[in-house]
Protein backbone atom coordinates (compact mmCIF):
# COMPACT_ATOMS: atom_id res chain seq x y z
CA UNK A 1 0.00 0.00 0.00
CA UNK A 2 2.94 2.52 -0.51
CA UNK A 3 1.08 4.02 -2.99
CA UNK A 4 -1.73 5.11 -0.63
CA UNK A 5 0.80 6.41 2.05
CA UNK A 6 3.20 8.25 -0.55
CA UNK A 7 -0.14 9.92 -1.44
CA UNK A 8 -0.47 10.83 2.30
CA UNK A 9 2.65 11.95 2.17
CA UNK A 10 2.13 13.84 -1.25
CA UNK A 11 -0.99 15.72 0.90
CA UNK A 12 0.84 16.68 4.07
CA UNK A 13 3.85 18.90 1.81
CA UNK A 14 2.12 19.85 -1.06
CA UNK A 15 -1.11 20.40 0.20
CA UNK A 16 -2.83 24.08 0.95
CA UNK A 17 -4.91 24.90 3.44
CA UNK A 18 -8.52 25.22 2.11
CA UNK A 19 -11.87 25.58 3.80
CA UNK A 20 -14.74 22.73 3.19
CA UNK A 21 -18.43 22.24 3.38
CA UNK A 22 -18.32 20.81 7.20
CA UNK A 23 -16.26 23.94 8.54
CA UNK A 24 -13.55 21.77 9.82
CA UNK A 25 -10.20 22.93 7.10
CA UNK A 26 -8.32 20.67 5.23
CA UNK A 27 -4.86 20.58 3.51
CA UNK A 28 -5.75 19.57 0.08
CA UNK A 29 -4.00 18.63 -3.83
CA UNK A 30 -5.90 18.56 -6.87
CA UNK A 31 -5.23 16.04 -9.90
CA UNK A 32 -3.83 12.33 -8.42
CA UNK A 33 -3.72 8.83 -9.16
CA UNK A 34 -2.81 5.76 -7.59
CA UNK A 35 -2.97 2.18 -9.19
CA UNK A 36 -2.92 -1.68 -7.95
CA UNK A 37 -1.92 -4.49 -9.83
CA UNK A 38 -5.14 -6.84 -8.30
CA UNK A 39 -3.38 -9.88 -9.19
CA UNK A 40 -0.43 -9.04 -6.42
CA UNK A 41 -3.00 -8.85 -3.83
CA UNK A 42 -5.98 -7.26 -2.46
CA UNK A 43 -5.32 -3.71 -1.22
CA UNK A 44 -6.58 -3.61 2.27
CA UNK A 45 -4.43 -0.63 4.07
CA UNK A 46 -2.19 -2.56 6.19
CA UNK A 47 -1.20 0.16 8.41
CA UNK A 48 -4.28 0.51 10.41
CA UNK A 49 -7.22 -2.09 10.60
CA UNK A 50 -9.91 -1.57 8.17
CA UNK A 51 -13.61 -2.63 8.36
CA UNK A 52 -13.62 -5.37 5.66
CA UNK A 53 -17.12 -6.87 6.81
CA UNK A 54 -18.56 -2.90 6.75
CA UNK A 55 -16.99 -2.19 3.07
CA UNK A 56 -18.59 -5.68 2.04
CA UNK A 57 -22.02 -4.66 3.30
CA UNK A 58 -21.78 -1.27 1.57
CA UNK A 59 -21.13 -2.50 -1.66
CA UNK A 60 -23.72 -4.98 -1.46
CA UNK A 61 -25.94 -2.51 -0.19
CA UNK A 62 -24.76 -0.08 -3.70
CA UNK A 63 -25.20 -3.45 -5.88
CA UNK A 64 -28.70 -3.96 -4.60
CA UNK A 65 -30.15 -0.41 -5.81
CA UNK A 66 -30.47 0.17 -1.77
CA UNK A 67 -30.63 3.86 -0.33
CA UNK A 68 -31.87 3.50 3.09
CA UNK A 69 -29.56 2.78 5.76
CA UNK A 70 -31.59 0.33 7.63
CA UNK A 71 -30.18 -2.54 5.89
CA UNK A 72 -26.72 -1.87 7.23
CA UNK A 73 -27.86 -0.64 10.41
CA UNK A 74 -29.35 -4.19 11.09
CA UNK A 75 -25.61 -5.68 9.64
CA UNK A 76 -24.33 -3.07 12.43
CA UNK A 77 -22.48 -1.10 10.08
CA UNK A 78 -22.69 2.62 10.80
CA UNK A 79 -20.35 4.17 7.94
CA UNK A 80 -23.31 6.29 6.88
CA UNK A 81 -25.62 6.84 10.15
CA UNK A 82 -24.20 10.51 10.67
CA UNK A 83 -26.17 12.37 7.49
CA UNK A 84 -29.49 10.56 7.75
CA UNK A 85 -29.29 11.79 12.15
CA UNK A 86 -28.13 15.41 10.96
CA UNK A 87 -31.19 15.85 8.64
CA UNK A 88 -33.95 14.07 10.68
CA UNK A 89 -32.71 16.54 13.06
CA UNK A 90 -33.40 19.16 10.53
CA UNK A 91 -36.69 17.62 9.28
CA UNK A 92 -37.78 17.96 13.32
CA UNK A 93 -36.55 21.35 14.12
CA UNK A 94 -34.39 20.17 16.74
CA UNK A 95 -30.94 21.75 17.14
CA UNK A 96 -27.85 20.33 15.71
CA UNK A 97 -25.00 19.59 18.21
CA UNK A 98 -21.63 19.52 17.22
CA UNK A 99 -20.60 15.96 16.28
CA UNK A 100 -17.97 15.64 19.04
CA UNK A 101 -20.35 16.41 21.91
CA UNK A 102 -22.14 14.03 24.21
CA UNK A 103 -25.29 15.48 22.79
CA UNK A 104 -24.80 14.79 19.31
CA UNK A 105 -23.37 10.87 20.74
CA UNK A 106 -26.57 10.29 22.34
CA UNK A 107 -29.20 11.15 20.20
CA UNK A 108 -27.46 9.27 17.29
CA UNK A 109 -27.36 6.28 19.48
CA UNK A 110 -31.04 6.57 20.01
CA UNK A 111 -31.88 7.58 16.13
CA UNK A 112 -29.89 4.45 15.34
CA UNK A 113 -31.73 1.95 17.41
CA UNK A 114 -34.97 3.62 16.28
CA UNK A 115 -33.75 2.75 12.77
CA UNK A 116 -32.74 -1.04 13.81
CA UNK A 117 -36.08 -1.57 15.56
CA UNK A 118 -38.91 0.34 13.95
CA UNK A 119 -39.03 -0.48 10.07
CA UNK A 120 -41.97 2.50 9.23
CA UNK A 121 -39.63 4.58 11.10
CA UNK A 122 -36.81 3.52 8.89
CA UNK A 123 -38.47 4.03 6.06
CA UNK A 124 -39.20 8.22 6.96
CA UNK A 125 -35.71 8.87 8.11
CA UNK A 126 -32.95 6.39 6.96
CA UNK A 127 -33.33 7.44 3.34
CA UNK A 128 -30.55 8.84 1.88
CA UNK A 129 -32.18 9.83 -1.25
CA UNK A 130 -31.40 8.83 -4.71
CA UNK A 131 -27.58 8.00 -4.36
CA UNK A 132 -25.53 5.64 -5.07
CA UNK A 133 -27.51 2.46 -5.17
CA UNK A 134 -30.51 4.22 -7.21
CA UNK A 135 -27.73 5.44 -9.63
CA UNK A 136 -26.12 2.56 -10.04
CA UNK A 137 -29.88 0.26 -10.56
CA UNK A 138 -32.11 2.46 -11.27
CA UNK A 139 -31.10 6.02 -13.53
CA UNK A 140 -33.91 7.64 -14.17
CA UNK A 141 -33.87 7.52 -18.23
CA UNK A 142 -36.17 10.26 -19.20
CA UNK A 143 -39.33 8.20 -20.10
CA UNK A 144 -40.58 7.12 -17.44
CA UNK A 145 -38.62 4.18 -17.38
CA UNK A 146 -34.97 3.16 -15.81
CA UNK A 147 -31.38 2.17 -16.43
CA UNK A 148 -29.62 -0.76 -14.71
CA UNK A 149 -26.33 0.62 -15.50
CA UNK A 150 -24.72 -2.27 -13.93
CA UNK A 151 -26.63 -5.00 -15.86
CA UNK A 152 -25.70 -3.23 -19.05
CA UNK A 153 -22.29 -2.81 -17.93
CA UNK A 154 -21.73 -6.62 -17.47
CA UNK A 155 -23.50 -7.07 -20.29
CA UNK A 156 -21.04 -5.07 -22.40
CA UNK A 157 -18.11 -6.91 -21.10
CA UNK A 158 -19.41 -9.93 -21.99
CA UNK A 159 -20.74 -8.80 -25.48
CA UNK A 160 -18.78 -5.81 -26.25
CA UNK A 161 -15.73 -6.17 -24.10
CA UNK A 162 -13.92 -3.75 -26.23
CA UNK A 163 -16.60 -0.88 -25.91
CA UNK A 164 -14.94 2.69 -24.74
CA UNK A 165 -18.26 3.03 -22.93
CA UNK A 166 -18.68 0.68 -20.57
CA UNK A 167 -19.00 3.32 -17.74
CA UNK A 168 -21.35 3.96 -14.38
CA UNK A 169 -21.96 7.22 -13.08
CA UNK A 170 -23.70 7.93 -9.40
CA UNK A 171 -23.21 11.67 -10.62
CA UNK A 172 -26.78 12.63 -12.00
CA UNK A 173 -26.77 16.18 -11.91
CA UNK A 174 -30.87 16.29 -11.43
CA UNK A 175 -30.71 14.77 -8.53
CA UNK A 176 -27.83 16.59 -6.57
CA UNK A 177 -30.05 18.76 -4.59
CA UNK A 178 -32.17 15.56 -3.80
CA UNK A 179 -29.14 13.77 -2.41
CA UNK A 180 -27.06 15.86 -0.33
CA UNK A 181 -30.87 17.22 1.84
CA UNK A 182 -30.12 13.28 3.68
CA UNK A 183 -26.72 12.27 2.28
CA UNK A 184 -24.41 13.71 0.35
CA UNK A 185 -23.52 14.42 -3.27
CA UNK A 186 -21.25 11.12 -4.83
CA UNK A 187 -17.83 11.71 -3.38
CA UNK A 188 -16.85 8.84 -6.14
CA UNK A 189 -18.68 9.85 -8.68
CA UNK A 190 -17.78 7.76 -12.24
CA UNK A 191 -15.63 4.24 -12.68
CA UNK A 192 -15.21 2.95 -16.12
CA UNK A 193 -14.03 -0.75 -17.11
CA UNK A 194 -11.30 -1.70 -19.32
CA UNK A 195 -10.86 -5.17 -20.97
CA UNK A 196 -7.47 -6.11 -22.63
CA UNK A 197 -5.74 -9.39 -23.38
CA UNK A 198 -8.72 -10.96 -21.07
CA UNK A 199 -7.83 -9.13 -18.12
CA UNK A 200 -10.39 -6.85 -16.66
CA UNK A 201 -9.21 -3.26 -15.32
CA UNK A 202 -11.30 -0.62 -13.77
CA UNK A 203 -11.00 2.97 -13.13
CA UNK A 204 -12.85 5.28 -10.24
CA UNK A 205 -12.91 8.91 -10.70
CA UNK A 206 -13.59 10.18 -7.09
CA UNK A 207 -14.45 13.98 -6.56
CA UNK A 208 -13.38 14.63 -3.17
CA UNK A 209 -11.28 12.46 -0.99
CA UNK A 210 -11.22 12.42 2.57
CA UNK A 211 -8.12 10.12 3.03
CA UNK A 212 -7.61 9.27 5.68
CA UNK A 213 -11.09 7.68 6.35
CA UNK A 214 -12.83 7.32 3.18
CA UNK A 215 -9.89 6.62 0.96
CA UNK A 216 -8.81 3.10 2.04
CA UNK A 217 -12.76 2.24 1.66
CA UNK A 218 -12.83 3.46 -1.45
CA UNK A 219 -9.24 1.23 -2.61
CA UNK A 220 -10.91 -2.08 -1.01
CA UNK A 221 -14.31 -1.78 -1.94
CA UNK A 222 -13.49 -0.23 -6.09
CA UNK A 223 -10.98 -3.46 -5.73
CA UNK A 224 -13.66 -5.82 -4.46
CA UNK A 225 -16.23 -4.69 -6.95
CA UNK A 226 -13.94 -5.25 -10.04
CA UNK A 227 -13.03 -8.44 -8.74
CA UNK A 228 -16.40 -9.83 -8.51
CA UNK A 229 -16.96 -7.85 -11.84
CA UNK A 230 -14.23 -10.36 -13.32
CA UNK A 231 -15.46 -13.39 -11.73
CA UNK A 232 -19.04 -13.61 -13.67
CA UNK A 233 -17.75 -12.02 -17.09
CA UNK A 234 -15.27 -14.83 -17.40
CA UNK A 235 -12.07 -12.29 -17.24
CA UNK A 236 -8.77 -12.50 -15.09
CA UNK A 237 -7.94 -9.35 -12.70
CA UNK A 238 -5.89 -6.54 -13.91
CA UNK A 239 -5.63 -3.48 -12.34
CA UNK A 240 -7.58 -1.08 -10.18
CA UNK A 241 -7.03 2.64 -10.51
CA UNK A 242 -7.68 5.29 -8.66
CA UNK A 243 -8.04 8.98 -10.01
CA UNK A 244 -9.01 12.03 -7.52
CA UNK A 245 -9.77 15.43 -8.08
CA UNK A 246 -9.88 17.04 -4.48
CA UNK A 247 -7.64 14.26 -2.14
CA UNK A 248 -7.70 16.11 1.39
CA UNK A 249 -6.44 15.69 4.62
CA UNK A 250 -8.81 16.94 7.24
CA UNK A 251 -6.85 19.21 9.47
CA UNK A 252 -8.50 18.00 13.06
CA UNK A 253 -6.90 14.06 11.20
CA UNK A 254 -3.18 15.92 11.41
CA UNK A 255 -2.36 13.04 14.03
CA UNK A 256 -4.04 10.38 12.71
CA UNK A 257 -2.06 10.66 9.63
CA UNK A 258 1.04 10.99 11.19
CA UNK A 259 0.67 7.57 13.37
CA UNK A 260 -0.05 6.05 10.26
CA UNK A 261 3.00 6.93 8.16
CA UNK A 262 4.82 6.37 11.03
CA UNK A 263 4.18 1.99 10.60
CA UNK A 264 5.83 0.16 8.21
CA UNK A 265 3.11 -1.48 5.61
CA UNK A 266 2.82 -5.18 5.90
CA UNK A 267 2.25 -7.70 3.39
CA UNK A 268 -0.91 -7.74 0.84
CA UNK A 269 -3.20 -9.97 2.39
CA UNK A 270 -4.91 -12.65 -0.35
CA UNK A 271 -8.95 -12.48 -0.98
CA UNK A 272 -11.16 -15.56 -2.25
CA UNK A 273 -14.77 -15.08 -3.65
CA UNK A 274 -16.76 -18.33 -3.84
CA UNK A 275 -16.49 -19.57 -7.44
CA UNK A 276 -19.83 -20.75 -7.35
CA UNK A 277 -21.63 -17.04 -7.83
CA UNK A 278 -22.10 -16.59 -11.60
CA UNK A 279 -24.24 -13.32 -10.97
CA UNK A 280 -22.95 -10.29 -9.57
CA UNK A 281 -25.83 -9.40 -7.85
CA UNK A 282 -26.28 -13.09 -6.13
CA UNK A 283 -23.14 -12.33 -3.92
CA UNK A 284 -23.54 -12.68 0.32
CA UNK A 285 -21.49 -11.94 2.80
CA UNK A 286 -20.20 -15.25 3.41
CA UNK A 287 -18.71 -15.57 -0.06
CA UNK A 288 -16.16 -13.66 0.36
CA UNK A 289 -12.82 -14.23 2.59
CA UNK A 290 -9.52 -12.41 3.62
CA UNK A 291 -6.37 -13.70 4.81
CA UNK A 292 -3.14 -13.17 5.60
CA UNK A 293 -4.34 -9.81 6.72
CA UNK A 294 -2.46 -9.14 10.21
CA UNK A 295 -2.68 -4.77 10.13
CA UNK A 296 -2.01 -2.66 12.34
CA UNK A 297 -4.36 -1.83 15.34
CA UNK A 298 -6.86 0.47 13.80
CA UNK A 299 -6.62 4.11 13.80
CA UNK A 300 -10.37 6.58 15.61
CA UNK A 301 -10.74 9.92 13.92
CA UNK A 302 -13.31 12.11 13.75
CA UNK A 303 -16.01 12.46 10.53
CA UNK A 304 -16.66 15.44 8.99
CA UNK A 305 -20.48 15.76 8.62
Amino acid sequence: MKQYLDLLIDINENGSTKSDRTGTGTKSVFGRQIRFDLSKGFPAVTTKELFLRGIIHELLWFLQGECNIEYLVQNDVHIWDEWPYKAYLKINGKKIPATSSDEWQSGLKNFIKKVKTDHKFALRFGNLGPVYGYQWRHWPDGKGGEIDQIQEAIDNLKNNPDSRRIIVSAWNVADIQEMAKAGLPPCHSLFQFYVINGKLSSQLYQRSADTLLGVPFNIASYALLTMMVAQVTGLKLGEFVHTFGDAHIYLNHTDQVNLQLSRKPKKLPKMTINPNVKSIFDFTIDDFKLSDYHPHPAIKAPIAV
